[in-house]
């Protein structure tokens, strides 16, 4: 008893602190270390370039891109811009540039006239995570996308789809009304 009592509850060894210890700064060596570079989404440990926030506050404020496509980059812990669509793209560039067999973020600027006449315009927060891809990427899409989307302030719906059919026009035309 006396010497466990000096080393703490059994389930908090010396051994335990220091792995513990030495992961956590060694994986800091290869994250961006200022916050001008990423923001951290503390649950997965992700990192969100600014790419990605500077390109969705274009897209929100000055109508310069109708869609963002953004995937994690498992080696260096990133979610980047895979893709960005121009004013003049359509939902169906946006649907055509996903891949059919891993996971993407998207986000999508729709445009509409509301029964009242009135033009109006929403953000769509795509979870785009197909049957063919792979379990591990489902997990780390899944575990990612609250952080993302704390990062992405002003998102007014989100659709989260495994194939085409459950994130359709009609889908998002649907929400929006």
């Amino acid at each position: 008893m006396g010497a466990r009592s000096q080393m703490g509850p059994p389930y908090f060894t010396t051994e335990f602190q220091s792995f513990s210890y030495q992961s956590k700064f060694s994986s800091l060596k290869q994250q961006p270390t200022t916050m001008a570079m990423a923001f951290k989404m503390a649950t997965t440990g992700m990192w969100v370039t600014d790419e990605c926030k500077n390109s969705f506050m274009e897209m929100k404020w000055k109508k310069v891109h109708r869609y963002i496509v953004f995937k994690i980059d498992e080696k260096s812990r990133l979610v980047t811009v895979d893709k960005v669509g121009g004013p003049g793209e359509s939902y169906d560039d946006l649907t055509a540039s996903l891949p059919i067999d891993d996971c993407r973020y998207a986000v999508f600027d729709f445009d509409f006239v509301t029964v009242d006449n009135c033009r109006k315009s929403k953000l769509f927060f795509i979870a785009w995570s197909p049957a063919a891809s792979r379990i591990r990427a489902k997990m780390l899409y899944a575990t990612s996308k609250d952080g993302l989307r704390r990062v992405l302030d002003g998102i007014s719906y989100e659709v989260q789809a495994t194939d085409p059919t459950e994130m359709g026009i009609d889908v998002i035309k649907h929400k929006a009304n």
